[in-house]
């Protein structure tokens, strides 16, 4: 189980060992240089394939917040993301499936249950120059031991579930060989993140579109010489750019942002993804395996609890497209299942969660706040898209907490029956700015479809309604309060995060800032004319700023942590493979398809620095609940006696 370099001890390296154990340790107050053995885990965000990936994560968080270190990470990687090759290299594909086995820095691991673990061990303190260390290591087969010089850090692989004693002699010269043992053994933390869009991340692909600088053109609902209009291509698309010179899916669809999940829009980028990193950069002597299953478009029923429409295909498939998403509980279930059979002591030990926004229909409310024109809103009513604030408090009355009860004896069974371990994280209301002012509404960041303008009064309706009704119900639902239906309160109630709403109320989509990112200040006008309307000129330069939309960077610090439509649409411009096909668009120029390809990546959800600030939030109620803080046990040290001559011999 340890580096083949280590050799078994010798007889009197065994005897020095008892000994150890009649000696007393030293006092408590002992001095800060003291010699002791320290160790961490490596790699121990599990999801990592690589620990390069890691490290960087690590370095970027020292004494930073998550989004201290998020915005640090957005410089470094220039606004490209520091997610994009990251992509990749994890133990779980592009389509959703756990790699069993994952290969994890060359060796070859199970990701749900995982064996042994590897650590790095040092001695620390006042260590002499020269000093020479005798170490063994002892998991209750055998202690096995190599002498190195106490410079030098010693790699191994422990067990997973048994206790490894380190021991360290240390010689130094005719000093007296001083002996340190400590305990080493590592907590494996299987999380899970469920929930929908907000949960998966939508809004931020783990590596953006890259854009054309000349225009596409797309259709409009109207009949009219001027139902036609040009936005900005994506990069390396060679087909008809006209909406006269049609071109198929296949070769559109080469040229997508990139999820780690497609159908569910999972993105590294969510709050789920970097409250579990987090605890995994935090604390050195966990490894946290992180199980990934939320999926844009969720609610309790459709998503949880059954089976959900994909959002698109993976990039680049071109056989049929598979439509349909399982269940998330039936998928936690099965790997818990499975991962008991390997483990029978496995357990689920967190649950991150955020869902209910789509039970009460809040993309139909954003819909009706945007969509502006007469022929789009009958035509979005009429299939029903589109919501009303009455329809939404209809549902949240009615509908969302009899969906609460079910989800929670769902969930029970899960996680020991013990409701706390799941940690509720709640939405954000988008549409603040200025301290909770709420946005002025107008086309400012939505003039990337002809139809869009954020109407003031109903903006400000849902806004209320967000901030006086939703939001309060959600708090009670999850934590038995208001006169939530709960069977037991005491364990029904879940941990309940809403910290990062203050946070939101400076940073919704209409924030701005004279340190936003100088293609947004000089290419997303504030009175919603960022585009060029005269479709022969727009077709080479479809931005009225002159420069090229390849310029934006979707992953820069930026004052609004909401992304408003022209966001979603310049890092992912979706197309909806995952739609019914009633509702598929004809051709890559069909109206349908402009207007989603707007909203469908992300728009009015945080960006990844919201994300990150979701996390600063969740990352003390996660490490609560796992106990985490709690004081590591006492480090032994002791100086050897003489041996005995008997001993000796």
């Amino acid at each position: 189980m340890f580096r083949s370099s280590l050799k078994t001890l010798s007889a009197g390296a065994l005897l020095l060992v008892g000994l150890l154990t009649i000696l007393p340790p030293e006092p408590a107050a002992a001095q800060d240089d003291a010699l002791q053995i320290t160790w961490e885990v490596r790699n121990r965000f599990r999801l990592f394939r690589e620990e390069r990936d890691f490290l960087l994560h690590v370095e970027n968080a020292r004494n930073r917040s998550i989004l201290a270190a998020e915005q640090s990470l957005e410089l470094q990687s220039e606004g490209r993301g520091w997610a994009r090759n990251m992509v990749n290299r994890l133990c779980i594909d592009l389509q959703g499936r756990v790699n069993q086995p994952c290969t994890r820095d060359n060796v070859k691991e199970n990701y749900i249950t995982p064996i042994d673990h590897p650590v790095t061990v040092r001695l620390t303190g006042a260590v002499p120059v020269g000093a020479i260390c005798t170490w063994s290591f002892d998991d209750g087969d055998g202690p096995q031991a190599s002498t190195f010089d106490c410079a030098e850090p010693i790699n191994l692989r422990v067990r997973y579930g048994k206790p490894t004693v380190a021991t360290v002699d240390v010689s130094a010269g005719s000093d007296p060989t001083q002996r340190v043992q400590t305990e080493i053994q590592v907590r494996d933390i299987f999380v899970a993140g469920l929930g929908d869009s907000i949960a998966s991340g939508e809004g931020n692909p783990d590596r953006p579109l890259a854009l054309a600088d000349e225009g596409f053109c797309f259709r409009s609902y109207l009949g009219t010489a001027g139902a036609q209009y040009y936005r900005p291509s994506r990069h390396g698309f060679k087909g008809g750019r006209a909406c006269e010179a049609p071109d198929t899916l296949a070769n559109w669809q080469r040229y997508s942002a990139l999820w780690f999940n497609a159908p569910c829009h999972r993105s590294l980028y969510s709050y789920q993804a970097r409250t579990a990193l987090a605890l995994a950069v935090r604390y050195t002597h966990i490894a946290v395996t992180f199980l990934p299953l939320a999926c844009t478009g969720a609610s309790i029923g459709d998503g949880l609890l059954g089976s959900q429409r994909a959002r698109e295909c993976p990039p680049g498939k071109t056989g049929v497209c598979n439509t349909s998403v399982n269940a998330q509980l039936a998928e936690l279930r099965e790997a818990l299942t499975a991962a008991k059979k390997r483990q029978p002591d496995r357990t689920l030990d967190l649950v991150l969660l955020s869902v209910g926004a789509n039970d009460v229909y809040f993309s139909g409310l954003v819909a009706d706040v945007i969509v502006d024109t007469a022929t789009e809103r009958t035509l979005f009513r009429r299939s029903g898209v589109m919501a009303s604030v009455d329809d939404s408090r209809d549902a949240l009355q009615r509908e969302l907490p009899q969906n609460f009860v079910k989800l929670r004896e769902a969930l029970k069974p899960l996680v020991g029956g013990d409701l706390s371990h799941v940690v509720y994280v709640s939405y954000a209301n988008p549409a603040l700015a200025d301290g909770g002012v709420p946005c002025r509404g107008g086309r400012a960041g939505f003039d990337i479809h002809p139809s869009f303008n954020a109407d003031p009064q109903r903006l400000a309706r849902v806004s209320t309604f967000v901030d006086t009704e939703f939001l309060p119900q959600l708090k009670g639902l999850a934590t038995c309060t208001r006169g939530a239906l709960c069977r037991d309160p005491e364990s029904d109630r879940m941990t309940f995060v809403d910290g990062h709403q203050a946070a939101f109320a400076d940073h919704g989509f209409c924030a701005h800032s004279g340190s936003d990112p100088e293609f947004d200040r000089s290419c997303f006008a504030e009175n919603g004319q960022s585009f060029n309307p005269d479709i022969v000129s727009a077709a080479s330069q479809p931005m009225l700023c002159g420069r090229g939309a390849s310029e934006y960077r979707a992953y820069l610090p930026r004052a609004r942590w909401i992304r408003d439509a022209n966001d979603s649409y310049f890092a992912a411009m979706t197309y909806p493979q995952g739609l019914p096909a009633a509702s598929q668009p004809t051709d890559i120029h069909d109206a349908t398809w402009g207007v989603l390809s707007a909203v469908y990546g992300g728009a009015v959800h945080p960006s990844a620095e919201g994300h990150a600030a979701m996390a600063d939030a969740a990352l003390p109620a996660a490490s609560a609940v796992l106990g985490l803080d709690a004081v590591p046990p006492n480090v032994t040290r002791g100086f050897l006696p003489q041996l005995l001559p008997s001993a000796q011999q």
